[in-house]
């Protein structure tokens, strides 16, 4: 990885829809080389996906619900089962396992309380859970898909630079 991937990565977490033929001239290559790197990165994992991103407002998903679980369970079985309910969720659009007091944390979406509510009788339906918390988003004041870049390894060492 080296300093024009890193340009790449940049310019494509902006706009994954750049013609290759700009994103070439933007980062200095040829338009054969830079289709090359962005290849490699793809191939490497580096590049997972490239996706769409939706206005939540227009497609009728504009109310966050941030979801902290606690679990009596911890055990392998239930954490496995507790995954595979939970991903069956399409409400669900982000899910982690926590340290600290809670167990889990979702990030749900949906378009009012009503349909929350009708997703969380939904969820203790499937599986057992000792205590859930919901506080719903009153205003998003930052959101990005882009990852911060600085402080990856480029040319044998960190650097800032773009």
């Amino acid at each position: 990885m080296d300093r024009l991937d890193r340009k790449i990565l940049r310019l494509l977490q902006e706009d994954s829809t750049l013609a290759v033929a700009d994103l070439a001239k933007k980062v200095g290559l040829s338009t054969t080389p830079c289709w090359r790197r962005i290849q490699k990165l793809e191939e490497e994992g580096v590049i997972r996906k490239r996706v769409a991103l939706l206005d939540p407002a227009k497609v009728n998903a504009q109310v966050t619900v941030f979801v902290s679980i606690r679990t009596s369970a911890h055990s392998h079985e239930w954490l496995k089962r507790f995954s595979e309910v939970v991903v069956d969720f399409p409400e669900v659009v982000e899910f982690y396992r926590m340290s600290g007091d809670v167990d889990y944390l979702l990030r749900v979406v949906v378009p009012d309380i009503a349909a929350y509510d009708n997703f969380y009788k939904r969820l203790i339906q499937r599986i057992e859970i000792r205590d859930v918390s919901s506080s719903f988003a009153m205003q998003q004041i930052k959101y990005t898909t882009e990852l911060p870049l600085d402080y990856l390894v480029v040319d044998g060492g960190r650097s800032s630079d773009s």
